[in-house]
Formats: C-alpha cells, structure tokens, sequence
C-alpha cells in the first residue's frame, strides 16, 4: 500500500484520469481507482470527498444531482476545460517523475 504522502500527491491527476474518460459520480470513481490500481489504492469517501470539493472550487470540476438508474440522488462529477488542461500538464509531469525515478532505479540496481 503506498504512503498517506504518495497517495496524497496522486489523488488529484488520478481522478482527473477518472474524469477525463466521462462523467461519473463518486463511488464509481472509488472503484475505478481500486481497479486500475490492481487494488493497491482502496480510497474512501473521506479520502475522495475533499479532493473533489477541492477541485470543484478550483474550477476543474463541476457537479450535479442526478437519479442512479434506481432513483437514487447522487452527485455527479465532470471535467471543466480547466481541468482537461491541468490534467494534461500534470500528466506531462508526472510521466518526466515516472521516467527519472525509473532510471534512478536501474542506476541504484546496477550499483547494489
């Protein structure tokens, strides 16, 4: 399981990955990020709920009310044009981290 600091710094770009493929609302979102991180990442309501409001606030997100398919409300979340372009600077980011840490590493490996 990674760090609270880790998973911290990675809600953000992985719920604008979420949001980007679509509209979606929260548990949803919750099980798309245990999914695409092969269960490692088993966020709750507490861990998601203040990210998003974050992001709404900044302008990168809205949300609405809706019905489920079985009369539920639930809150649907969406991607703004601001939150399309930070999504792809920090995807940008992140891959140039991605790739130094993984050259770090074979470096680390062939000196150990």
């Amino acid at each position: 399981m990674p760090s609270k600091d880790l998973v911290a710094a990675s809600s953000r770009p992985l719920i604008l990955s979420v949001l980007r493929r679509g509209e979606t609302y929260g548990y949803a979102l919750l099980g798309e990020i245990r999914d695409v991180s092969g269960g490692e990442m088993n966020w709750s309501d507490g861990m998601l709920y203040p990210v998003l409001r974050k992001l709404e606030k900044e302008g990168m997100v809205t949300s609405r009310w809706g019905l489920s398919d079985e009369g539920r409300r639930r809150r649907y979340y969406q991607l703004t044009p601001l939150g399309q372009t930070v999504f792809e600077e920090e995807r940008q980011q992140w891959s140039r981290v991605d790739k130094t840490l993984r050259k770090a590493w074979r470096l680390a490996d062939q000196t150990a």
